[in-house]
């Protein structure tokens, strides 16, 4: 795989929420290998039979790899307790470089199907979420002398048959990116630097294996290691370089000089197989419920 050269982020203290599965704990683990210090907030505590990953096998897997872990606990969804842990993680750290938003809700089920308490989740995990941890974020953000904030969410697709298709998730994941470009240019003179990132194909993630299981997703998708090596190379950029863009992590990658036999390592699908478009991306929307 090719190497990033000096681009680094030791010594730099980074926030992951939903880091303790999935796409967010390999974030977590590709900052840890740099000599990151990585806060950790995720509400999964205990294992739960369905889907593996708790909050404290990140951090041990984040201290294995040559990192600093702080696990905190909490539902991205209350306020109280993001402000709480962002202040408890800036002070054992000593500041805060980069916050990813990578926590999620996913639901696709139509209007008629959805329940008002289920659409107030993917509300509340997609975009409340998100905008109370860059709140309390923000005092220690625009000390860093190269700050980021990563939303992990789409592009702003308008294409009628995808808003229509699942609206409910649809409008929580478009907020979320409206958030990426209100926030890039509100702290544009500071610089802190907001951008947006999602897989251009199927990443074998958590959610994505629960909603459509693990054979089906592994046959068309790439490993969630493409997400966490684009997080890097992004964060690692300097702030005024890139701001307010919705990127796709094979389009960082290709950037930084990653060629198609490099991307090749990130593939679960077989060699003869084609690897799907994310949605959000290709010309056919996800089944609904």
């Amino acid at each position: 795989m090719r190497a990033l050269g000096p681009r680094t982020l030791k010594d730099r203290v980074v926030v992951v929420t939903g880091g303790s599965r999935g796409i967010g704990r390999e974030i977590a683990i590709r900052a840890a290998a740099d000599g990151a210090a990585v806060a950790l907030l995720a509400k999964t505590q205990k294992p739960n039979p369905k889907i593996g990953g708790t909050l404290t096998e990140t951090a041990e897997a984040v201290r294995s790899a040559g990192g600093r872990a702080l696990a905190l606990p909490v539902d991205v969804r209350d306020a109280d307790g993001v402000a709480s842990a962002i202040a408890t993680a800036a002070e054992e750290f000593g500041g805060m470089d980069v916050v990813v938003n990578n926590a999620g809700a996913l639901d696709l089920r139509t209007t008629p199907n959805l329940p008002p308490k289920n659409f107030h989740r993917l509300l509340g995990v997609n975009v409340e979420g998100p905008f109370a941890v860059v709140q309390a974020a923000y005092p220690y953000l625009r000390n860093s002398d190269n700050a980021h904030i990563v939303n992990i969410s789409p592009p702003l697709n308008l294409d009628p048959r995808w808003v229509g298709a699942h609206v409910g998730h649809t409008v929580g994941k478009y907020a979320e990116s409206l958030l990426t470009l209100g926030w890039a240019e509100e702290f544009a003179s500071i610089p802190i630097a907001v951008n947006s990132l999602w897989p251009a194909t199927t990443v074998a993630s958590t959610g994505m294996i629960v909603a459509m299981g693990e054979d089906v997703v592994r046959a068309q998708a790439r490993n969630t290691q493409i997400m966490a090596d684009a997080v890097h190379a992004l964060v690692t950029r300097p702030a005024t370089d890139c701001s307010g863009h919705f990127y796709t992590d094979e389009e960082i990658l290709r950037e930084e000089g990653w060629d198609d036999d490099d991307l090749s390592e990130y593939r679960l699908a077989a060699r003869d197989e084609d690897l799907t478009p994310n949605f959000y991306l290709s010309s056919t929307p996800l089944p609904t419920v």
